[in-house]
């Protein structure tokens, strides 16, 4: 049997995104200010909230996932053109969460 090497870039959770407006913030140089909401994909108990942009909360997605631009469009127009917008089932790396704040090390 051949060892298993895991990097800590590669663990990651399936996780749920909702992100919301934040009631009492303007937009600054155009990142409207956000609620993020993260859950586990998988139903388990987990819910995180943490104030982010849309801006920031964009380059995380295209910087640390591999989904299509065409999904990242989608939610992009969803973020700035409703107060709430959902992206489900995102993997992201343990590094990415422990980042944000999902994870304590």
């Amino acid at each position: 049997m051949l060892p298993i090497r895991l990097r800590w870039d590669y663990l990651g959770m399936r996780v749920n995104l909702i992100s919301e407006w934040s009631s009492n913030a303007l937009p600054i140089d155009g990142a409207i200010p956000l609620s993020l909401t993260i859950r586990p994909a998988c139903g388990l108990p987990g819910e995180y909230v943490c104030p982010t942009d849309s801006t920031t909360l964009m380059r995380i997605l295209s910087d640390t996932t591999d989904l299509p631009s065409s999904v990242l469009r989608r939610f992009r127009g969803d973020l700035l053109g409703s107060s709430r917008a959902r992206l489900l089932a995102v993997e992201l790396t343990d590094k990415v969460l422990t980042d944000i704040g999902y994870f304590v090390d």
